[in-house]
């Protein structure tokens, strides 16, 4: 590699890394409690599915309550609400419904029941407060909406760039020395220097798959958007021009599960988005059933059932980018695994707070030396910027 290509690619790492780094710590401490946000739900007693024996909620076993009847449990609790969302958990009889004043309601106004389906009780209300809320905001927009999450998404970005110059560097760097080296008896930068390129080259692959699920998460609303301009609105064309189905003519969700559940036998439901919502039309029920296995239940298929009558309009898989978007989200977090994978997930990311801060630190360091000095210094694994 030539002086000059090592120079641009020392710029790109430079300015790519500066841009992005203090965004990126943050989005480092707020990501390491939600890697844990189930252990930490139950432990500080917050409504949660793993403290709770008995069949699953979307199961049609023996006992368990119709959906008809717990939802007008709940409206009957909470009048002028009409219901946007039901969820089910296929591990245990806990469910939610979530209500709203209109259809369309942003999250901010919407109030999530917490039932028991074995025994048709309230057991709760799940809260949008607390720390961990604050946390999630912080990490997905900054509490600034879809500005927000594009802006953390063009970070991630400029991370992923920032880790690929840095790669390109590290091969002429390291073309002196062996790999994991770590000159500890010398200079405190050269030090610095060695741990970043290490630990950043051991965290390479989780760093760039971490980044890039974020940016495709921070995507999310543009993707839900195109899938309702175009798949959605398609399986809906013969509903085109009818007024939206007002809440007092929506049908019956057992007759509408129920048809879904023969177009689909083996699936089990995720979530229904009743009609008006930004996961549904103005005339559906739309009934997301999830796969199967740990990989595959992240992949949502929707089925629109005609929201007063009960008949099933249309069952499809998603557009790949819905796919993409559905498989980001759990690797994000690292919540395809148990616990262990949950574990590997936090110590690479204080492995990335490190890189982070010692990139920030080097550069503090020798802001003020020109392109060529930094050039030097990469051509000769750090010795000559150490000697200076």
């Amino acid at each position: 590699m030539t002086r000059g290509t090592i120079r641009v690619w020392y710029l790109v790492h430079k300015w790519t890394s500066l841009i992005c780094t203090l965004f990126l710590l943050m989005l480092c401490v707020t990501g390491l409690p939600l890697i844990f946000h189930d252990e930490i739900d139950a432990l500080s007693g917050e409504p949660d599915s793993m403290a709770v024996a008995g069949p699953p909620s979307s199961s049609d076993a023996p006992g368990l309550k119709s959906l008809d009847a717990l939802l007008g449990t709940v409206l009957a609790n909470a009048p002028g609400q009409v219901p946007v969302f039901m969820a089910f958990d296929n591990d245990t009889p806990l469910m939610t419904i979530t209500t709203a004043p209109q259809p369309d309601s942003s999250g901010a106004d919407m109030t999530i029941h917490v039932l028991d389906r074995a025994t048709g009780e309230v057991t709760g209300r799940e809260s949008e407060e607390g720390v961990m809320h604050f946390l999630l905001q912080l990490h997905t927009d900054m509490f600034m909406g879809l500005p927000g999450m594009l802006f953390l998404g063009a970070m991630g970005f400029l991370f992923f760039i920032a880790l690929l110059s840095g790669t390109v560097l590290y091969a002429p760097f390291m073309r002196k020395l062996d790999f994991g080296t770590l000159r500890v008896s010398r200079s405190r930068r050269l030090r610095q220097i060695d741990y970043h390129n290490l630990l950043g080259i051991v965290a390479l692959a989780w760093m760039g798959v971490v980044g890039l699920t974020g940016v495709i998460n921070a995507a999310a609303t543009p993707l839900r958007q195109m899938w309702q301009m175009g798949e959605l609105a398609e399986m809906t064309r013969a509903y085109a021009g009818q007024p939206p189905l007002p809440p007092s003519r929506y049908g019956s969700i057992d007759k509408a599960m129920a048809a879904v559940r023969a177009a689909r036998p083996g699936n089990n439901p995720q979530f229904i988005a009743f009609p008006g919502g930004g996961f549904s039309s103005k005339h559906h029920y739309a009934v997301f059933l999830q796969g199967t296995t740990k990989l595959t239940e992240h992949v949502l298929t929707p089925a629109l059932v005609d929201g007063e009558s009960g008949v099933l309009t249309d069952i499809r898989q998603m557009p790949w980018y819905m796919v993409a978007l559905s498989y980001s989200q759990p690797l994000h977090f690292g919540d395809y695994g148990a616990l262990p994978l949950k574990i590997l997930w936090a110590i690479l990311d204080l492995f990335t707070l490190y890189v982070l801060w010692t990139g920030l630190l080097l550069w503090l360091g020798k802001r003020r030396a020109g392109a060529d000095a930094h050039v030097r210094e990469v051509e000769s694994g750090g010795l000559v910027a150490a000697a200076e």
